[in-house]
């Protein structure tokens, strides 16, 4: 699924990324911007701004209109109008800073690119192509799974709300 979001939803933008999903996102980009780009590109443009909402729904680009307060409310509310998967799988998923899909790549290549303790403690590393940026699984994941099961529990509550 690609996306092309507003300078609002950064943090959304990010995730979207690490959960594999093609996101155009720049907070310097202006309302016409966001327009071209998912008319041209045919992305679903993702705003908490309601009247560049309608703009877009005038103009017939797909477009949502994001309410939660909570990344987690956000990616429930994505995850139930567009069906996304709310886990990241590493071998689809996106550097969030890029939008390039990251690859994986052997310990030894990174060795002098992570700090000592994390090259002693992990052993699974991916790497971004483009701007090189080195990931792996480290203490932040316990943060990153319990947000996805909060937002899979909203869902699910959001599920029931509308049965």
């Amino acid at each position: 699924m690609k996306f092309v979001i507003d300078g609002m939803l950064g943090k959304l933008a990010r995730w979207l990324r690490m959960m594999g999903h093609d996101v155009e996102y720049s907070n310097n980009m202006d309302d016409s911007e966001l327009l071209i780009i998912a008319k041209k590109q045919q992305r679903i443009l993702l705003t908490r701004d309601f009247e560049l909402y309608q703009r877009a729904v005038a103009k017939e680009v797909d477009a949502f209109y994001v309410q939660g307060q909570t990344e987690e409310q956000r990616l429930a509310e994505l995850a139930k109008r567009f069906g996304i998967r709310l886990e990241i799988d590493m071998a689809t998923s996106r550097c969030p800073k890029c939008n390039t899909q990251v690859e994986p790549v052997s310990k030894e290549e990174v060795v002098s690119r992570v700090e000592k303790s994390t090259f002693e403690h992990y052993t699974e590393f991916w790497e971004c192509p483009k701007c090189g940026q080195v990931y792996w699984q480290g203490a932040h994941w316990t943060k990153i799974r319990e947000t996805l099961k909060t937002a899979e529990q909203s869902l699910q509550k959001q599920k029931r709300g509308s049965a």
